[in-house]
């Protein structure tokens, strides 16, 4: 007896649903029901579809989605039509994980650029750190050490730098807490606390800005290394917090130092004592991020981002950067002054002065 006509079946009834998933997925996406993460998570958790329809769409390959829902238009109706956010992907060449970025972005790492935890991939004079260890990207001794051997690599000598997680689950969780069961508090619990003051330190003492891509859960260390970074873009369903209260201890990673200058002192305060996590929204009315995007929108505004910072002059970005925030007014214009003249002299400045003249973009070499 033959399966053939069965098989043929059961081949298009999975295609049907599958396409149909789809379809109405982008539609509650479109009616800004919810964001892409939360639709793929309650598809996965809750209908139990892995992997959900937008990552299926986009390992399947978006452009050949968009191909089969043409097909099931005109075979099945109108129930069936393409949706407009998978058109304009498939136009803006998001074809999904063959192409680095569909529903999701997909990491692309240099070759060599695999380290345990985190993957470098660069465009150019941009380059993205990718957290590379889910569902948590926790900041184990690991991560903080292979973040510094990242970031060593690229001071100075790429533009902009995004630090973004591999998976749509978290951005980072904090600080591996099973660590602490098995390192000496003494030594080295000391060392992981100084590995992660150089490395935010020098992030935020470089030419090389710095952006956060928080797709998800941003807490305790992966809040604060947020918090290291010059920028923070947040998707829609991203939450910030520092929860060590709840473990009986307090932030290590920059948590008390940070906070009150982004938020101010007394919402710090709250935040650390609570330890209660906040929505990517209330953390924009504070100001701890600077825009909330759509999730599906989140990678590309923050490339944008980058683009836009990697064309400014770099001695002029590290001169603001290092001059901001002083907690002394007098002492931040001296040394705001001592920067304008270090800065007024470069080529930089002269290239900047030109351009401007010429009515020209300036071609900035960092001199």
């Amino acid at each position: 007896m033959s399966t053939a006509a069965p098989d043929a079946t059961a081949q298009s009834l999975v295609e049907r649903f599958s396409l149909k998933a789809l379809v109405e997925a982008c539609l509650v996406l479109e009616e800004g029901v919810a964001g892409a993460r939360e639709i793929e998570v309650a598809m996965m958790l809750g209908a139990g579809i892995l992997p959900g329809p937008f990552q299926r769409a986009d390992e399947r390959g978006l452009d050949e989605v968009l191909a089969a829902l043409e097909r099931a238009e005109r075979e099945w109706g109108p129930a069936f039509a393409p949706p407009t956010i998978l058109r304009r992907l498939v136009a803006q060449g998001r074809l999904g994980k063959k192409s680095g970025q569909g529903f999701f972005p997909y990491p692309q790492p240099n070759t060599g650029g695999e380290r345990e935890t985190v993957l470098l991939e660069t465009r150019g004079d941009i380059g993205i750190a990718w957290l590379n260890r889910p569902p948590a990207n926790p900041l184990s001794p690991q991560a903080l050490r292979d973040l510094e051997a990242l970031w060593q690599e690229v001071d100075g000598r790429l533009r902009a730098l995004v630090i973004a997680s591999s998976n749509i689950f978290t951005f980072c969780a904090g600080a591996d807490i099973k660590e602490f069961t098995r390192i000496d508090p003494d030594s080295e619990g000391r060392d992981l606390v100084a590995t992660a003051h150089r490395l935010m330190r020098a992030m935020e003492r470089s030419s090389t800005v710095t952006i956060a891509a928080v797709n998800a859960v941003a807490l305790g260390g992966g809040c604060e290394l947020a918090m290291a970074c010059d920028f923070r873009i947040a998707g829609e369903s991203a939450s910030f917090g520092q929860p060590e209260i709840n473990l009986g201890i307090i932030p290590g990673f920059g948590g008390t130092q940070r906070l009150p200058r982004i938020v101010g002192e007394a919402k710090a305060l709250e935040l650390n004592l609570l330890g209660d996590p906040i929505d990517a929204w209330e953390a924009h009315r504070l100001g701890l991020v600077n825009a909330v995007v759509p999730d599906h929108e989140l990678f590309d505004t923050a490339l944008a981002w980058a683009r836009k910072l990697a064309a400014q002059a770099p001695r002029a970005i590290e001169e603001i950067k290092r001059v901001s925030a002083h907690g002394d007014l007098d002492a931040g214009l001296a040394s705001e002054a001592e920067g304008f003249a270090r800065v007024f002299t470069s080529e930089d400045a002269r290239e900047g002065i030109a351009a401007f003249l010429e009515r020209r973009k300036p071609r900035f070499r960092g001199r």
